[in-house]
């Protein structure tokens, strides 16, 4: 699947927004860190090709794999040239492998898609990225269903908030609404409280895989204000649910390489990212 698109400033001002890291929002003509491309290339699908989980059926582009709860699984982004906000590309799209085994938990199967940003002026490859999803079987029916969210959530404020060995992530569901605005993500389990207990049987709203990770990418960058990122390894092993505890933690940095951690107050890990890094430029 071949498309031209602009990096929009639009998402990109939401996202930034959404952040609320301190540092300036990439405008016009800036470069964008490290994963913002993201949501600055937001492809909402049409209506009427929506199935029941709020993604787009599958058979058009993916695969028309019958197992019905999909998860954001990682993947690894080489960064060949600046991306800038405003900046039209050529977009190259191709699933790769589709791979169907049983693990713990019942059938899955893990399908690898390919994604080439390529400049549409110059011709010069940009970004070359590997986004690895996984499709698994239905939850068993819950016998019981949690308590019903509060109707009233104090807001959370920034979802990364400074500590003094890293940052506490913090989120709410006004945050995922906002998430998946900004990223043209319509599955249901980030908003639809009902569907996320009682269909795909999760204690409560999941907080996307694409933002945790996009958080540990913000947590280099802060950390590493001079350096730019050359490339990105990431996984996501477990779902964070809203509202609950996690910590976000950079881990024996050096000066080429970061690995950023998100966990669970009693260590779980969560996601995490290893970044190749090298000196900025201008």
């Amino acid at each position: 699947m071949t498309s031209t698109e602009t990096l929009d400033a639009g998402p990109v001002a939401a996202l930034g927004a959404l952040l609320d890291s301190g540092t300036p929002v990439p405008a016009a003509g800036d470069l964008l860190p490290p994963l913002w491309h993201w949501v600055a290339l937001p492809r909402w699908p049409v209506s009427s090709v929506i199935g029941v989980d709020g993604h787009p059926r599958r058979g058009d582009f993916l695969p028309p794999i019958d197992l019905p709860r999909r998860m954001f699984a990682g993947g690894e982004v080489t960064f060949h040239g600046d991306l800038r906000v405003g900046a039209e590309v050529v977009r190259e799209s191709e699933v790769v492998s589709v791979e169907e085994k049983d693990g713990r938990s019942g059938r899955l199967a893990v399908v690898k898609v390919l994604i080439r940003l390529v400049d549409k002026e110059r011709d010069d490859l940009l970004v070359e990225e590997r986004q690895d999803l996984i499709y698994r079987d239905a939850a068993p029916a819950p016998s019981s269903f949690p308590d019903p969210e509060p109707a009233v959530v104090d807001p959370a404020g920034a979802p990364l908030v400074p500590e003094a060995d890293g940052w506490r992530f913090v989120t709410d569901p006004t945050l995922l609404m906002r998430f998946s605005a900004a990223s043209a993500n319509p599955h249901r389990i980030h908003y639809d409280w009902p569907y996320a207990t009682r269909v795909e049987g999760y204690p409560g709203l999941v907080v996307h895989g694409p933002l945790s990770t996009l958080v540990l990418a913000e947590a280099i960058r802060l950390a590493h204000p001079d350096q730019a990122v050359r490339r990105l390894r990431h996984r996501n092993t477990a779902p964070l649910f809203c509202g609950d505890p996690a910590h976000v933690r950079i881990d024996a940095p050096t000066p080429d390489t970061a690995e950023v951690a998100l966990r669970r107050p009693d260590g779980t890990a969560l996601a995490g990212l290893t970044a190749e890094l090298a000196t900025a430029t201008p």
